[in-house]
């Protein structure tokens, strides 16, 4: 089994995946840091050099290579739904859950963010960056929505999830 999960950036997605991996007994994997191995440099870096196009092609290329991985949950990146029929590709081949969150919490999340956001990097102040994560998530949400299971992020439990997923599939 692969669970998936999307959702905006600083929506916790990487935190509860790691928690759930460990809770499940199952492999861990952030596609970001997975692309970030493959590209021998940061996120931050391939926007700044090659463009969000060039990782956009990678974050496709790592997305297929985790069929390699039977038993894992998978962090997704903000944008990962959205190219390439990623969504289409993610439900095939696995349970995908949104981390659903207001713009006000993920404005607060990123704000407080050890490091800025490619997508967000040339924002300055709340009021910018909370526009910016409305547009994004403007344009986004429809492929989030397509997801198998949709969760209130605010204060959700990796065990929460784990088990609305064990209810919605019949499992244990």
């Amino acid at each position: 089994m692969r669970i998936y999960l999307v959702g905006s950036m600083g929506s916790g997605k990487s935190t509860l995946a790691k928690k759930m991996a460990l809770r499940l007994n199952m492999e861990f994997i952030d596609l970001d840091k997975m692309i970030e191995a493959k590209a021998g440099r940061s996120v931050n870096d391939i926007f700044a050099i090659e463009g969000e196009d060039k990782f956009r092609e990678l974050e496709h290329d790592c997305l297929r290579e985790t069929l390699l991985h039977d038993q894992a949950v998978i962090a997704t990146g903000g944008g990962t739904p959205c190219y390439f029929e990623n969504m289409e590709f993610i439900n095939s081949n696995g349970i995908s859950v949104y981390i659903k969150l207001n713009p006000g919490i993920l404005t607060s999340r990123l704000m407080e963010a050890k490091s800025p956001r490619p997508l967000l990097k040339q924002l300055s102040g709340k009021d910018e960056i909370k526009k910016r994560i409305e547009e994004l998530l403007a344009e986004r949400e429809h492929y989030y929505l397509q997801s198998r299971l949709i969760v209130e992020g605010e204060n959700i439990k990796a065990e929460t999830i784990i088990k609305m997923i064990q209810e919605s599939e019949g499992i244990g």
